[in-house]
């Protein structure tokens, strides 16, 4: 079924706020679009069919499409603005993961990824999903974190007090530095203070509380860290070292639950063999380290399309498995429910914007975020989430009712062929052989091709 949303008019990407934020405008007009993500038959389409049926579903313009052709997308140029010492660009396939509900309404997600079976398994469960209302979620906010280093203090525990008493003061200071993102309803709202003992001393390190809207936030917070180190310093009669946000983003949670369906799992037994799993990873690190690379493939995936960083969202996921009793575990849990369907929750921070950083500069993601139709930040969070979930159940499915090679080798299978020199003619002949003869290895790959072209 599709769902009705307003999806901003083209060239207004993200929300009225954070667009003011970014440039100064503010856009009014609107349009109606229905979205449906449930596409049959999209895997087997050729590339600019899909493409052709993206710009359909979203009512976007096929230049906008474009953007994700290598020839119409980042450029040397571009990527010589974004980074030092630029040579050339490595580029990573971008698929469209298919059959998304978030919270009554449909998405095509963009995801960036080369692991063969990420985009299948995360549009398979959102498809199981879809049978019991697709995915919910819920959040904590937009809230990051700066952290100030305090050395030498001469009574840190004296100190931490008269920090906190200087509370309005500080967050007056660090207000003061961004007042535009305070005028769209963000900014400092909050100081803590720890005294942490280290193995070179006492430290004092005081948390800035900032709420950062539609952005990442790593700039606005830095900025605001560095503004307000020198009174801290003064205040604890001390000197400062470290003024920069942590990724470990507690503050910022994003909470995403799914039913699904039992018969298209496979049966009661798939659904048993899946609990079993998630409480294998719940309680040994081993296999806990295993089964969250799994959920980082869809939010890895779906972050990087987006433009958004990667390495800042993964830090704070794997910080949030780290539990009060220092161990790491699941981030995710499956139970079966009283109808005896799977039932899945995720809870991870979520730290993305839809302003600045690549998002707003590199062409890929500017189109990414438009298939998405995302208007906050928020949004594209618990989207991201949702790919998560996605991901993980796909991988603890094939794992507990046919093991994972079977599902993810046929997909690799089709790199192996490519990587032998496979013709997309040739393609499928190759691929159907290497699964048959269970050998999926780019020498036997070789092997089949030239038997194949020499008529054997």
């Amino acid at each position: 079924m599709g769902y009705i949303r307003s999806r901003s008019v083209e060239g207004n990407t993200g929300s009225a706020d954070a667009l003011s934020i970014a440039d100064g405008r503010r856009y009014e007009e609107e349009e109606t679009v229905t979205v449906n993500s449930r596409i049959p038959g999209f895997k087997d389409s050729s590339v600019q069919q899909r493409r052709d049926l993206v710009a359909e579903r979203t009512g976007l313009d096929a230049n906008i499409i474009a953007a994700l052709d290598p020839i119409h997308g980042l450029g040397v140029e571009q990527a010589d603005h974004m980074i030092e010492n630029v040579i050339g660009i490595m580029g990573i396939p971008v698929g469209i993961a298919t059959n998304f509900t978030v919270d009554g309404l449909d998405y095509l997600v963009p995801m960036a990824t080369e692991e063969p079976s990420v985009v299948a398994a995360a549009s398979n469960a959102a498809r199981m999903a879809r049978q019991h209302g697709g995915f919910h979620t819920s959040n904590s906010g937009s809230v990051m974190q700066a952290q100030i280093q305090l050395l030498d203090a001469p009574d840190p525990e004296a100190a931490r007090l008269r920090l906190l008493e200087a509370r309005d003061e500080i967050i007056d200071l660090a207000n003061a530095q961004d007042p535009t993102l305070v005028k769209f309803g963000g900014g400092a709202s909050d100081l803590t203070v720890r005294v942490l003992p280290t193995r070179t001393g006492t430290h004092v390190i005081a948390h800035l509380v900032v709420d950062v809207r539609d952005a990442m936030g790593a700039n606005a917070v830095n900025t605001m860290a560095e503004a307000i180190a020198p009174r801290l310093a003064d205040i604890a009669g001390g000197r400062s070292l470290l003024r920069i946000l942590t990724n470990k983003a507690d503050h910022r949670i994003v909470r995403v639950r799914a039913v699904f369906d039992k018969d298209l799992l496979g049966g009661g037994e798939v659904v048993n063999n899946i609990v079993h799993a998630s409480a294998m990873a719940e309680a040994d690190p081993y296999r806990a380290a295993t089964h969250n690379k799994g959920i980082m493939n869809g939010i890895t995936a779906a972050v990087l399309a987006s433009g958004n960083d990667t390495r800042a969202v993964e830090a704070g996921c794997h910080s949030h498995a780290v539990g009060a009793d220092g161990r790491y575990t699941a981030l995710s849990h499956f139970e079966k429910n009283a109808d005896g369907h799977l039932s899945g929750t995720l809870e991870v921070p979520m730290a993305v914007g839809l302003v600045g950083g690549a998002t707003k500069v590199h062409p890929v993601a500017q189109a990414a975020v438009k298939i998405l139709g995302v208007s906050t930040a928020t949004e594209l969070a618990a989207i991201i989430v949702a790919v998560g979930l996605a991901q993980n159940l796909g991988a603890c499915r094939a794992l507990a009712a046919e093991g994972i090679q079977r599902g993810h080798m046929s997909l690799h299978a089709r790199t192996v062929a490519a990587t032998a020199g496979a013709t997309s003619s040739e393609l499928d002949l190759v691929v159907r052989r290497l699964i048959d003869d269970r050998s999926i290895r780019v020498e036997h790959a070789e092997k089949v091709l030239a038997e194949l072209r020499s008529g054997n």
